[in-house]
């Protein structure tokens, strides 16, 4: 026998033996494993699934996303998902486009912190503002719908005087504010409006109820101090000032720090209320007589 003919039957018993044992492992080995495979996806029923079915699970699902993202969108407050740091700064400056030309607010960004569940970014806040500029800008960082906080709040009382004599009474402000924020939307929706950021009027705890500052007359009023009755009509009165400017008054009618209260026709005199600078003064004025009654106010 040749030497070929020695390799092919050698190489012909090789593949015999390669397909026994493929036969072997897959009709044997193999098939109690995929018996069992078999069996299981039949347990699980998943052949009784049809198209159908799948979309009715499907519709529900949509249902209560959609119920979960309304219980999200009804929060008052949320963390949204990262926002970078510029987003605080463009907060600030829509709230403070409105201010009065003496109000200004100054922002500086200090630093970020890392922490489990949500991070936050720190800011000072300082600057000179109105009682009532002030106020909005607390409250629309504390109302905002992306959640922030004001904290370390410093504050002083600050008096400005125009060029006319006016007193405008400013607030020195000094705050820290926290912004937070987070790196998945389990604190956060899509959509949504933000929260309303207009505050309703608060007393102004700054304005001081005893002032030194007395506002000039620019309006070109009565002032009661030096002013005379001459004489008294129907429903009004006739005076005059230190100038000899004159005025015709009525009931209710305003003059240089206050208002004419009353005409009292059977005394012949006019009653004024006077607010000096906090300390508030009865003032009458007397006809024909160059004389005032002065009675303070209760």
């Amino acid at each position: 026998m040749s030497t070929k003919t020695k390799n092919t039957i050698i190489i012909a018993i090789i593949l015999v033996g390669i397909v026994l044992a493929a036969g072997l492992y897959d009709f044997i080995l193999q098939k109690g494993k995929i018996n069992d495979r078999t069996q299981k996806i039949k347990d699980l029923k998943l052949y009784q699934f049809d198209t159908e079915t799948l979309n009715l699970q499907l519709a529900a699902s949509k249902e209560r996303i959609a119920q979960l993202d309304s219980i999200l969108a009804n929060r008052k407050y949320v963390i949204p998902v990262n926002i970078s740091q510029a987003n605080f700064f463009d907060f600030v400056n829509q709230i403070s486009y409105n201010f009065s030309p003496d109000s200004y607010v100054n922002i500086e960004y200090v630093s970020t912190e890392i922490l489990p569940n949500f991070n936050n970014y720190t800011y000072n806040l300082s600057g000179v503002a109105k009682f009532s500029d002030f106020y909005r800008l607390i409250y629309a960082i504390e109302e905002s719908k992306n959640l922030k906080k004001v904290m370390n709040v410093d504050l002083s009382s600050n008096v400005k005087v125009e060029e006319d004599g006016t007193p405008v009474y400013m607030v020195n402000y000094k705050f820290v504010a926290k912004v937070y924020y987070s790196n998945d939307d389990r604190f956060s929706f899509k959509g949504g409006t933000e929260n309303s950021l207009e505050p309703n009027p608060a007393y102004d705890i700054f304005y001081p109820l005893i002032r030194n500052e007395i506002p000039p007359n620019t309006e070109g009023l009565l002032d009661v101090q030096s002013g005379q009755l001459l004489a008294l009509i129907p429903d009004g009165a006739f005076l005059s000032d230190a100038s000899g400017n004159t005025y015709l008054l009525w009931e209710g009618d305003k003059v240089y720090l206050g208002y004419l209260t009353n005409i009292d026709y059977q005394n012949n005199r006019v009653n004024f209320v006077l607010n000096k600078g906090g300390v508030i003064e009865n003032i009458s004025l007397l006809l024909h007589k160059e004389k005032k009654e002065n009675k303070p106010g209760k």
